[in-house]
């Protein structure tokens, strides 16, 4: 399941702009912006491929980072791919270049330790 990264920003009014993670779209806008029907955005969340935050009132609320992900299931599903297996086809995609940041951040601070330093003796 993809959710928003961190919580939205709660510090100061225009802090909300610029956060990926600010549920600041309705079903209806969500919708719109993406050129499909509050249906697909519902399948979304039935197939947990998203968890909308909710209004007091009930409502579904997305963040542009939900409306990416809803985007390439989209995209996805109109070359003519199901959708459970879009939804699973994304989560291994964010899982994959999650690993990968982590091992490339590893073989930086590995390297980071075995880089010479000009103190040590030569062999």
């Amino acid at each position: 399941m993809v959710q928003a990264k961190n919580g939205p920003a709660d510090n100061k009014p225009n802090d909300k702009f610029d956060d990926e993670d600010y549920p600041a779209y309705s079903m209806g806008s969500a919708a719109q912006i993406l050129g499909t029907t509050p249906a697909f955005l519902r399948s979304l969340d039935e197939a947990k491929l998203l968890t909308p935050q909710r209004s007091e009132g009930g409502h579904r609320r997305y963040s542009r980072y939900q409306l990416r992900i809803a985007a390439r299931a989209r995209g996805l599903v109109d070359h003519g791919t199901a959708l459970e297996a879009a939804c699973r086809i994304i989560i291994l995609e964010d899982q994959l270049a999650e690993a990968q940041a982590m091992n490339a951040e590893l073989h930086r601070s590995l390297g980071d330790r075995h880089a010479p330093s000009g103190d040590d003796p030569k062999p």
